[in-house]
């Protein structure tokens, strides 16, 4: 019996097996299983581990959930962010971003003290990768903000 942390993103792509390929070649993802429907290709449930964390994700099956699509082509985007916090964060971008990430935020040290970027996947989920340079105080933390923000 497979062993799950307490929260995991699940995503609805329009092709699970394409977006599982990418996922590994892209994100250096491990599939840990998948399943498909009865007599099909789709998948109904597949689960990958990628730098540590779990997700899950699936083919759109619209026709069982009151025939409306749910991946983020059909709903116009995604308002989630997937965020990784990792050791890294270099590598592990230039290994997205050659394999067809679309950056929406190009990684770079931020005010936060985070070397931190976002990037789009193929199927219109949005991630958000970080490695945490320096931890500033709640002060320096203002101030930083303060100056970023330009007030």
């Amino acid at each position: 019996m497979e062993s799950y942390p307490p929260v995991i993103p699940y995503l609805v792509v329009p092709d699970a097996a394409a977006a599982i390929d990418f996922y590994k070649t892209a994100l250096g993802a491990m599939e840990v299983v998948r399943h498909h429907a009865p007599e099909s290709t789709r998948i109904t449930y597949a689960h990958l581990v990628i730098n540590d964390g779990s997700i899950m994700l699936s083919d759109d099956f619209s026709e069982m959930m009151g025939g409306k699509p749910s991946t983020p082509q059909a709903l116009g985007g995604s308002p989630v962010t997937i965020h990784m916090q990792m050791a890294d964060v270099d590598r592990f971008w230039e290994r997205a971003v050659e394999n067809g990430v679309i950056v929406t935020m190009p990684l770079a040290d931020q005010f936060w003290g985070d070397r931190y970027g976002q990037f789009q996947d193929p199927f219109g989920h949005k991630w958000s990768v970080g490695h945490t340079k320096i931890s500033l105080s709640e002060e320096q933390l203002r101030e930083a903000a303060r100056f970023w923000f330009k007030i």
